[in-house]
């Protein structure tokens, strides 16, 4: 790009250097109140994650078993209203080594995001995104390998995803 160029945009240029040593972020806090209706199924699977337990929903007509609950099959659309308890043990469907945290400064071990596919869905893909135990081996983290979650205290729950701490690697 020509000098010219960018002397007609707008902001401030930034050397290499600058950019990746000195941009400053900003943290700010508003303060919002807000609600959000969850409804039936997210709800039936929430209350489940404060009870320890991971909620699907099944559909008759398909016969698929999706996490998290859901109101609607994906695969032939027909509502689904069946819910059952489904194991709290799965595969890695996807992950990543995230070296950076979200204020985008440095991290020396990574966080270990991964998808979760819960044991027992018969629709893939299906499950969440959560965190694979912090200081897992990296070397042992592939696709497909077994995982388990490891919980809160039962009087620390609220009802929330958080409620799984992170996820544990499990021995063959």
């Amino acid at each position: 790009m020509t000098d010219d160029y960018l002397a007609g945009m707008r902001g401030t240029r930034l050397s290499g250097k600058q950019f990746f040593n000195e941009v400053l972020n900003v943290s700010d806090e508003p303060e919002i109140e807000y609600t959000w209706a969850t409804g039936v199924a997210i709800s039936k699977f929430l209350a489940g994650m404060k009870e320890g337990k991971i909620y699907g929903s099944h559909c008759d007509d398909c016969n698929k078993t999706m996490v998290p609950a859901m109101m609607f099959c994906y695969e032939c659309f027909n509502p689904m209203s069946n819910y059952v308890e489904l194991p709290d043990t799965g595969i890695i469907n996807t992950f990543s080594l995230a070296y950076i945290n979200t204020d985008a400064t440095r991290r020396d071990t990574p966080e270990l995001p991964i998808v979760v596919e819960i044991d027992g869905t018969t629709h893939a893909p299906s499950g969440f995104v959560h965190l694979l135990k912090e200081g897992t081996d990296v070397d042992k983290i592939k696709v497909g390998a077994k995982v388990k979650a490891v919980w809160k205290p039962e009087k620390e729950r609220i009802g929330d995803i958080t409620d799984i701490m992170y996820f544990e690697l499990k021995e063959d």
